[in-house]
């Protein structure tokens, strides 16, 4: 068994890299949202900003599409939205399986986002018996000894799986086995498959561990520019609880107020 990803579909074989790859549904993701607002033609730098990249960078993704645009005008959003989707293989029906029917499992099957992007759920595979014939997402769960029958009926190559990490692994053999080539995997564990297969990573706690990094980043960033203040202008504890704590309409520390004729004066007016 090997580890990794050594598939190559059409279009890798055709000279595109694997960063425009997985950038073109960041493109068709903005561009849906375009043409569903009846948008006809958007600027690379309107969509750039859109889907999150400098637009120098959307410009040669879509040259390696055949795309360039008009100048002045753009691009056409629909004919974008059919050409990323083409090489994408989502102008076809995708039948999908989803292993592993708990609480993440059962939110996949009730995600309406796949059926608008062309995969259909096809099943959902639960190992325990319990599960069995009960429904989910308008679908009755089926047992894990049905997984080979239900990929050669519905001619699955795309496994979704969402079982704990300790099952992960088998579950993963037996959808390879049985014929599906491609496997998204929820499961907190590396997943060892055979050359041919592709296999997509989503991890949860992951994503969060990175988000506490750039928090701690950017707490310790802002600790290190109060420590270069000088002394007299960084923020005292105390005084900053003092601040807090006091009434809105109360004078500020150390400001004396003298009676004028319309109330209250502070001592200190500003020049």
């Amino acid at each position: 068994m090997a580890t990794g990803r050594t598939h190559r579909p059409a279009t890798r074989s055709r000279g595109i890299p694997e960063a425009t790859v997985a950038r073109l549904p960041l493109y068709l993701r903005a561009l849906t949202a375009l043409s569903e607002r009846s948008v006809p033609t958007v600027s690379s730098e309107e969509l750039a900003t859109a889907a999150g990249v400098n637009s120098a960078k959307l410009r040669k993704d879509f040259s390696y599409l055949g795309s360039y645009g008009t100048r002045g005008v753009g691009y056409d959003v629909e004919y974008l939205v059919y050409q990323i989707s083409r090489e994408l293989g989502l102008t076809q029906d995708w039948p999908v399986v989803i292993v592993g029917i708990g609480n993440l499992g059962a939110a996949l099957a009730n995600y309406g986002g796949f059926a608008s992007r062309g995969f259909r759920v096809a099943a959902l595979i639960d190992a325990d018996p319990e599960m069995a014939g009960k429904p989910v997402a308008g679908m009755p769960v089926q047992h894990t000894d049905e997984l080979e029958k239900i990929i050669s009926d519905n001619g699955v190559s795309i496994g979704v799986i969402a079982t704990p990490a300790g099952a992960a692994q088998q579950v993963c053999e037996r959808l390879v086995a049985a014929g599906v080539t491609s496997i998204l995997n929820f499961a907190p564990t590396v997943l060892s498959v055979p050359d041919g297969v592709d296999v997509r990573k989503v991890d949860l706690s992951i994503e969060l561990q990175i988000l506490a990094f750039h928090e701690q980043r950017k707490a310790g960033e802002e600790a290190a520019a109060e420590a270069a203040l000088p002394p007299g202008e960084r923020a005292h504890p105390a005084d900053a609880a003092a601040v807090a704590a006091a009434p809105r309409d109360s004078a500020p520390p150390h400001t004396a107020s003298r009676k004028g004729p319309e109330g209250d004066v502070p001592a200190v007016m500003p020049a």
